[in-house]
């Protein structure tokens, strides 16, 4: 990287060129948090997708592919701290981009809100085991204060933690899994595969739960001013970690569904699935094991929405949109530690408001997790529609990039039809309460953000003014690339040695 860019990066006042492929790579990882979702939460998909859950999981992978490519036609051009948000604005313009970055608020927030009820439930439950049994808000209250010391401090010490918990406990899981399988004579499970009682409706609602269990993949966007050499790693790492995580995700689903048919014992109501079947192996030392990463995996989750969350903030607040304070960084640590602290605090607020009224850590995570996917949804279909459009306005486009979005959109409504159901339809019925509600709360949301920052465009035009400058000189930092992203995406995704310095 050239001094010019080098300086360029360092504008911000982030640490910059710091974060080599693996350590980005690990940011994404650590936010989709693959281990999270075999070993505590496939029973809240298989309740809504049942048999049908592992074709959620393929349909999911398949529609973020398509969403990743159109995401990396700017992320091969440009880089930020601000993530989608930025390059929508590129894209569409600036009413977008407020739609993006607040619906991205709302996703990274709830995501880690989500993932926290996880790991304060797991927690209770592995300290229960020792007689002890603290409050669900001082385990809510630990978790997020360790994760806020680690994204305060360093990114760098941030994304080598998430990499070396989430690897470990990845190995650990697909080791019992293929155990799991041996043990049924690696059964073809003919339920699973013929898709028995399964419906239309049960796949699409099945996907708003599974785009929580994606959602996060995109987020190394948001390394852009510490990344080396980011518009090859980031894109790479974009792609990466949602191919190795779909396909670990399908697998391990088919092996769960396919371990639990003999036991009796339905996983839609375990939440330990893993540890419940490495007992019935006899191996319960392994699932323990396992519950101990994934109790590491739900913090580097935690510590993964943290990131993205705080530098969307701080960007959006560089532009005007927010107290300037929040767009600071920290002299030495080089980290927008105020950002970081608000994020934080909102994280832990929420679930601790939800316990005080008697909801469950484990209800909580599943509501939680719906809600934040309405905000990945609304993301990736702007970043799908914004992709041709920017393509078309530097002379780039050509039919594959429209054909690549209109897939995209098209994958992403499905768990969009799902969420809301059609009224009186048996194919596609509403959801039951409260599920049927969070769509239309979620519209409110941007109801009210958008319209705060309409009226903050009349009260202090200014403001535009100031967002269109910082987002134009962010894509004027770097140079355009010899090779666009789409015209080779094998070469888009090859690995380089020293991508891993």
């Amino acid at each position: 990287m050239t001094t010019k860019k080098l300086n360029n990066h360092s504008v911000h006042g982030l640490k910059p060129d710091c974060l080599s492929f693996g350590e980005v790579l690990a940011q994404s990882f650590a936010v989709i948090a693959p281990t999270t979702i075999p070993a505590s939460n496939l029973g809240l998909i298989v309740a809504l997708a049942g048999n049908g859950t592992w074709l959620s999981f393929l349909i999911g992978l398949i529609g973020l592919i398509f969403v990743g490519i159109n995401i990396n036609q700017f992320a091969s051009r440009s880089a930020s701290p601000g993530s989608l948000y930025s390059y929508i604005v590129k894209g569409l313009g600036l009413t977008a981009g407020v739609i993006c970055g607040w619906s991205l608020v709302l996703a990274y927030l709830f995501t880690g809100m989500s993932v926290l009820c996880g790991l304060a439930n797991f927690s209770s439950i592995l300290i229960g085991h020792l007689g002890i049994h603290p409050s669900s808000i001082t385990l809510l209250s630990l978790g997020a204060g360790i994760a806020w010391y680690a994204a305060y401090k360093d990114i760098q010490l941030s994304a080598m933690a998430m990499l070396w918990l989430e690897g470990i406990t990845l190995v650990l899981i697909s080791v019992l899994g293929v155990i799991i399988w041996s043990h049924t004579g690696f059964a073809l499970d003919l339920p699973q595969l013929t898709l028995e009682g399964v419906t239309p409706g049960n796949v699409a609602t099945g996907l708003v739960l599974v785009m929580f269990g994606f959602s996060g993949f995109e987020s190394a966007t948001s390394l852009g001013d510490e990344a080396k050499k980011p518009l090859k790693t980031i894109p790479k790492a974009v792609t990466g970690s949602t191919i190795l995580a779909g396909l670990f995700f399908i697998l391990m689903t088919y092996i769960e569904v396919l371990g639990f048919r003999s036991t009796g014992v339905s996983i839609v109501n375990t939440e330990e699935p893993l540890g419940f079947l490495s007992q019935q192996l006899g191996m319960g030392w392994l699932g323990q094991l396992i519950a101990f990463g994934a109790l590491f995996s739900f913090f580097a989750c935690v510590l993964g929405c943290i990131n993205p969350a705080a530098r969307i903030f701080f960007l959006m607040a560089r532009h005007g949109l927010f107290h300037s304070s929040l767009g600071s960084a920290h002299s030495s640590n080089r980290t927008p530690h105020i950002a970081v602290t608000l994020c934080t605090f909102i994280m832990f607020l929420v679930p601790a408001v939800m316990s005080l009224f008697h909801i469950k850590l484990f209800e909580s995570m599943g509501y939680l997790g719906a809600i934040c996917s309405y905000g990945f949804l609304t993301v990736y279909i702007l970043i799908s529609i914004a992709a041709p459009v920017y393509l078309r306005n530097i002379g780039q486009l050509r039919p594959i990039n429209v054909i690549v979005s209109v897939l995209a959109i098209g994958f992403m409504a499905i768990p969009v039809l799902g969420s809301v159901g059609i009224p009186g339809s048996t194919l596609f019925p509403v959801p039951e309460a409260p599920y049927d509600a969070f769509p239309y709360l979620f519209l409110l949301y941007l109801a009210a953000t958008c319209g705060w920052f309409i009226m903050q465009r009349f009260r202090s035009p200014e403001i535009v003014i100031s967002m269109q400058r910082g987002i134009d000189s962010i894509h004027a930092k770097f140079d355009k690339p010899t090779t666009p992203y789409g015209s080779s995406p094998v070469k888009a995704i090859s690995l380089d040695p020293d991508d891993f310095e």
